[in-house]
Protein backbone atom coordinates (compact mmCIF):
# COMPACT_ATOMS: atom_id res chain seq x y z
CA UNK A 1 0.00 0.00 0.00
CA UNK A 2 1.31 3.49 -0.92
CA UNK A 3 0.68 6.97 1.00
CA UNK A 4 -0.29 9.35 -1.35
CA UNK A 5 3.07 11.30 -0.96
CA UNK A 6 4.68 7.81 -2.25
CA UNK A 7 2.08 7.05 -5.10
CA UNK A 8 2.59 10.56 -6.75
CA UNK A 9 6.37 9.90 -6.47
CA UNK A 10 5.77 6.94 -8.55
CA UNK A 11 3.63 8.72 -10.84
CA UNK A 12 6.31 11.22 -11.56
CA UNK A 13 8.96 8.01 -11.78
CA UNK A 14 6.78 6.39 -14.38
CA UNK A 15 6.62 9.92 -16.43
CA UNK A 16 10.19 9.92 -16.44
CA UNK A 17 10.54 6.57 -17.38
CA UNK A 18 8.11 6.72 -20.39
CA UNK A 19 9.88 10.11 -21.42
CA UNK A 20 13.35 8.67 -21.35
CA UNK A 21 11.66 5.29 -23.17
CA UNK A 22 9.66 6.74 -25.86
CA UNK A 23 11.78 10.05 -26.50
CA UNK A 24 13.16 8.47 -29.64
CA UNK A 25 9.90 7.69 -31.18
CA UNK A 26 9.23 11.17 -31.70
CA UNK A 27 10.46 12.49 -34.94
CA UNK A 28 11.63 10.18 -38.08
CA UNK A 29 14.96 11.43 -37.55
CA UNK A 30 15.19 9.93 -33.89
CA UNK A 31 12.81 6.70 -34.79
CA UNK A 32 15.48 6.18 -37.91
CA UNK A 33 18.28 6.33 -35.32
CA UNK A 34 16.27 3.70 -32.60
CA UNK A 35 15.15 1.52 -35.66
CA UNK A 36 18.62 1.07 -37.26
CA UNK A 37 20.31 0.36 -33.61
CA UNK A 38 17.77 -2.35 -32.75
CA UNK A 39 18.27 -4.01 -36.84
CA UNK A 40 21.82 -3.97 -35.88
CA UNK A 41 21.11 -5.94 -32.63
CA UNK A 42 19.56 -9.23 -34.88
CA UNK A 43 17.61 -10.04 -31.86
CA UNK A 44 15.21 -12.79 -32.73
CA UNK A 45 11.79 -11.99 -33.95
CA UNK A 46 10.58 -9.90 -37.01
CA UNK A 47 11.87 -6.16 -36.86
CA UNK A 48 10.39 -5.24 -40.38
CA UNK A 49 11.71 -2.46 -42.76
CA UNK A 50 9.34 0.79 -41.60
CA UNK A 51 7.33 2.59 -44.30
CA UNK A 52 6.86 6.12 -44.05
CA UNK A 53 3.04 5.42 -42.72
CA UNK A 54 4.40 3.05 -39.98
CA UNK A 55 7.22 5.57 -39.29
CA UNK A 56 3.89 8.09 -38.97
CA UNK A 57 2.38 5.82 -36.20
CA UNK A 58 5.35 5.30 -34.00
CA UNK A 59 5.73 9.35 -34.32
CA UNK A 60 2.33 10.12 -33.13
CA UNK A 61 2.56 7.49 -30.03
CA UNK A 62 6.11 8.53 -29.43
CA UNK A 63 4.77 12.21 -29.18
CA UNK A 64 1.32 11.27 -27.31
CA UNK A 65 3.32 9.81 -24.58
CA UNK A 66 6.01 12.06 -24.11
CA UNK A 67 3.46 14.87 -24.33
CA UNK A 68 1.13 12.41 -21.15
CA UNK A 69 4.89 11.78 -19.61
CA UNK A 70 5.56 15.59 -19.12
CA UNK A 71 2.00 15.88 -17.60
CA UNK A 72 2.16 13.19 -15.11
CA UNK A 73 6.02 14.62 -14.17
CA UNK A 74 4.93 17.94 -13.90
CA UNK A 75 1.57 16.87 -12.12
CA UNK A 76 1.75 13.79 -10.48
CA UNK A 77 -1.92 13.40 -9.23
CA UNK A 78 -3.18 9.63 -8.09
CA UNK A 79 -6.09 9.85 -10.98
CA UNK A 80 -3.11 10.22 -13.63
CA UNK A 81 -1.65 7.36 -12.48
CA UNK A 82 -4.74 5.14 -12.13
CA UNK A 83 -5.47 6.31 -15.72
CA UNK A 84 -1.76 5.39 -16.40
CA UNK A 85 -2.33 2.00 -15.21
CA UNK A 86 -5.04 1.62 -17.51
CA UNK A 87 -3.07 2.38 -20.72
CA UNK A 88 0.12 0.04 -19.60
CA UNK A 89 -2.53 -2.91 -19.78
CA UNK A 90 -3.55 -1.92 -22.96
CA UNK A 91 -0.31 -1.56 -24.03
CA UNK A 92 0.55 -4.79 -22.67
CA UNK A 93 -2.07 -6.84 -23.96
CA UNK A 94 -1.12 -5.41 -27.63
CA UNK A 95 2.64 -6.15 -26.99
CA UNK A 96 1.66 -9.71 -25.96
CA UNK A 97 -0.35 -10.04 -29.11
CA UNK A 98 2.65 -8.88 -31.21
CA UNK A 99 4.78 -11.33 -29.60
CA UNK A 100 2.37 -14.53 -30.38
CA UNK A 101 2.77 -12.86 -33.95
CA UNK A 102 6.30 -13.08 -34.22
CA UNK A 103 7.33 -9.46 -32.87
CA UNK A 104 11.10 -9.22 -31.90
CA UNK A 105 11.98 -10.52 -28.98
CA UNK A 106 13.51 -7.63 -28.05
CA UNK A 107 9.89 -6.15 -27.00
CA UNK A 108 9.89 -8.72 -23.98
CA UNK A 109 12.21 -6.10 -22.06
CA UNK A 110 9.41 -3.46 -22.68
CA UNK A 111 6.62 -5.74 -21.40
CA UNK A 112 8.40 -6.90 -18.20
CA UNK A 113 8.33 -3.12 -17.61
CA UNK A 114 4.58 -1.86 -18.68
CA UNK A 115 3.40 -4.86 -16.33
CA UNK A 116 5.76 -4.20 -13.18
CA UNK A 117 4.47 0.00 -13.69
CA UNK A 118 0.90 -1.53 -13.99
CA UNK A 119 0.76 -3.48 -10.89
CA UNK A 120 2.36 -0.76 -8.83
CA UNK A 121 -0.21 1.86 -10.07
CA UNK A 122 -2.75 -0.02 -9.37
CA UNK A 123 -1.71 -0.42 -5.69
CA UNK A 124 -3.98 0.80 -3.13
CA UNK A 125 -3.46 4.31 -1.75
CA UNK A 126 -3.87 5.66 1.73
CA UNK A 127 -5.38 8.95 2.25
CA UNK A 128 -2.77 10.65 4.36
CA UNK A 129 -1.95 14.51 5.10
CA UNK A 130 1.40 14.99 2.88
Amino acid sequence: MWTTHQYRQLVRASGWYDLIVTAAFVTPWTFLLLHNALLALNLPGELPPFAPAHVLMANLMGSIVCVWAVLRIRDPQVIFGRYDAVGRMLFATWQIYALVHGASSALLIVLVFEVLWLVAQLMPVRQVAD
